[in-house]
């Protein structure tokens, strides 16, 4: 079944947010690309049996959005698929002064910059000359195991077992992840809020991508099994710990169901533990219980440092080559000089220093959230990184972002994590990280008077 150009008596009502919708799916979906010109309002009123005014009000939102361009002349003409284009984050902020909450990213202080600054230093005597002249990535990084194993011991793994890589980051070892579990065409699975950028990097692999149902702990297990009992799924990415845009941590119990899914329907599990040991009472990675099908990452950049682009990708011992073939394809190898300064914290006891630190403001700046938005219901982590506030009231999500704006603050719409245009939660990530304690109370209690003005609904259309 196409989804453009839809069928007269198709649309719901609203029937311009519905035709908006519909454009965007289509885009989504490769039905429309970029420079394809859609019909005239009045043409595509008569199609579809709706007013000339209806039409242009799609349009006027579907060019608000970004999705679309009006040229003067010539008409109207699809700008960019929404997948390419949206983040949940504000791309340019040099311009214009706003409390940023759309950002997610550890508490930065100037310690941060200082204890960099020493490391540099300190390399800057003592730098090992594989750190600048290794070329073989077996060469540059077999240093580095012992370090790498430590950390991911902390983080609840036996590692030992497993194939090991270092990568630039957590993007990178998802990449990697996703093209040795899958091929062109398989369907990846996963909840209906996932991480921002994995629709799009779907999309570019040639993977299918479909939101499951998900609760209070995240993906649901029988939308899973479901979804397994429907089509051949290849594997299923979660973030299990707090990561995900709803804040979930799911349970040993919830973990150990979807593993029990996973191993009847014969699905691989790909685990996004960015944030690693941030949370300290987490139940074990999903990567503990079922070793065998699981590609496990994380990275020091969340929990400890911004611009420490330094991660780790496990994997079951028999994807270990095409893992490496993959990175090496994509990344060549993790820049050496940031596993030097990675793994030598780790060794010293600087990164553990550091995450602990990192918890304590990340739990403080939590209680400060909690106190602020009291009364109003949110979903949180004790040291994570944001807030989910599901859209109170009267609002609608694109408004209360709009009007959080218009107040200086910037926030991430859900729907920048949406992996269907279907029926879902509507909220917006409140991220804790980037701001001072006090712009972090000035935007907190612009976000709780929006969340309890309540307005009529007449009035947000104005």
């Amino acid at each position: 079944m196409t989804i453009w150009p839809p069928k007269s008596g198709e649309l719901r009502r609203p029937a311009y947010k519905s035709l908006a919708d519909t454009v965007v799916r289509a885009v989504d979906a490769g039905e429309l690309h970029s420079g394809d010109r859609l019909p005239t309002h009045r043409n595509l009123a008569y199609d579809l049996g709706l007013s000339v005014q209806t039409v242009s009000r799609a349009y006027d939102e579907l060019i608000r959005r970004g999705v679309i361009a009006g040229e003067v002349g010539r008409g109207t003409f699809v700008r960019a698929g929404r997948s390419d284009t949206k983040t949940p984050f504000v791309q340019d902020s040099q311009n214009e002064k706003f409390i940023d909450f759309s950002i997610l990213m550890p508490v930065f202080e100037a310690m941060h910059l200082a204890e960099m600054q020493r490391a540099l230093t300190q390399l800057g005597a003592d730098l090992p000359s594989s750190a600048v002249s290794a070329f073989r990535p077996s060469t540059a990084l077999r240093k580095y195991t012992a370090a790498a194993t430590k950390w991911l011991e902390g983080c609840g793994l036996n590692p030992s077992a497993q194939g090991l890589l270092m990568t630039n980051g957590n993007t990178s070892a998802m990449t990697i992840a996703l093209m040795t579990v899958a091929s062109c065409s398989d369907l990846i699975v996963t909840e209906d809020l996932a991480h921002h950028t994995l629709k799009a990097l779907s999309r570019y692999l040639g993977l299918r991508i479909q939101g499951l149902e998900a609760d209070a702990e995240g993906v649901v297990p029988a939308s899973f099994a479901a979804a397994c009992q429907r089509s051949q799924v290849k594997a299923i990415y979660l973030m299990p710990s707090g990561l995900n845009p709803r804040a979930a941590t799911m349970s040993a119990e919830r973990r150990a169901e979807l593993v029990a899914v996973a191993r009847q329907h014969d699905v691989m599990i790909i685990e996004n533990d960015a944030w690693g040991p941030l949370q300290p009472d987490r139940p074990a990675p999903i990567a503990a219980m079922a070793p065998e099908r699981t590609f496990y990452f994380t990275s020091l950049t969340k929990c400890i440092m911004p611009g420490l682009r330094f991660g780790f990708l496990t994997m079951p011992e028999a994807f270990a080559s095409a893992a490496a073939n993959r990175h090496l394809v994509t990344s060549w190898m993790a820049t050496p000089l940031m596993a030097e300064i990675g793994c030598r914290w780790i060794e010293d006891g600087t990164a553990e220093r550091l995450l602990n630190w990192q918890m304590d403001a990340l739990g403080k700046r939590n209680e400060v959230a909690a106190k602020a938005l009291s009364g109003i219901p949110f979903q949180s982590s004790p040291n994570g990184m944001h807030v989910w506030l599901p859209i109170p009231g009267a609002w609608t999500e694109e408004e209360f972002v709009a009007h959080a704006r218009l107040n200086g603050v910037a926030v991430a719409p859900g729907s920048a994590f949406a992996m269907s245009e279907s029926a879902r939660d509507q909220g917006v990530r409140i991220c804790l990280g980037a701001e001072t304690s006090r712009t972090l109370q000035r935007g907190l209690n612009v976000i709780a008077r929006l969340a309890r003005s309540n307005p009529e609904p007449a009035l947000l259309t104005l």
